[in-house]
């Protein structure tokens, strides 16, 4: 069992070192900060979609966006589309399962929010349908995916594919990106300086 438990961390690393060896996985995290932070000082808001894992992903990085991730400033408007079990129930008991989020989106979405959905295949029917919703009324589009992003990625202005076809590993990346994703974004809202220590502005 202790082999078990490194065999897993090796995987899990591996799959993490590709990601930061990843340039272009790096800048599209980037530009998806840039984008929701001009949507944020513009009074538009960010929503956040994804099943299982992924919606408890989903969840936490819009707690990180409306409460705190490492330092004290505004609230930052976000929601996320996994929370609410009257709406979920409703449309998947009218309607379908498949068309929980894009529902949603109909209802919430103004031209310049942004969406972020998140599926380790890139193929979640109900995220497909979300995008395409956004689509139409000018939201823009971001996709944390795996497995060469799926369906997903051609719906997506920005894709945050992470090189990999294990779950576990995606999520773990995914989490991890999610984070950074959060305070790029207070980064440019807040100015470069907010939340740094002296010492890493120095580096």
């Amino acid at each position: 069992m202790k082999q078990l438990v490194k065999t897993q961390l090796v995987q899990s690393i591996a799959t993490m070192t590709r990601v930061l060896e990843d340039d272009q996985i790096h800048a599209a995290v980037v530009e998806a900060g840039r984008i929701t932070a001009d949507a944020m000082r513009n009074g538009r808001k960010l929503m956040v979609c994804g099943n299982g894992g992924s919606a408890a992903d989903a969840q936490h990085l819009v707690a990180e966006f409306v409460s705190r991730l490492t330092v004290d400033r505004p609230a930052l408007r976000a929601i996320a589309l996994t929370t609410d079990t009257s709406i979920l129930t409703a449309i998947g008991n009218d309607y379908s399962y498949d068309n929980v989020f894009e529902r949603q989106i109909e209802a919430l979405a103004m031209p310049g929010d942004v969406l972020l959905a998140i599926s380790t295949s890139g193929n979640s029917k109900n995220c497909v349908k979300a995008l395409a919703q956004a689509q139409k009324l000018n939201v823009h589009t971001i996709a944390f995916t795996g497995n060469n992003g799926g369906s997903m990625a051609a719906l997506a202005e920005i894709n945050i594919i992470i090189p990999s076809d294990t779950t576990m590993n995606i999520q773990e990346s995914h989490l991890a990106l999610e984070h950074i994703y959060c305070m790029v974004v207070e980064r440019y809202i807040f100015g470069i300086d907010f939340g740094t220590k002296p010492q890493e502005l120095a580096e």
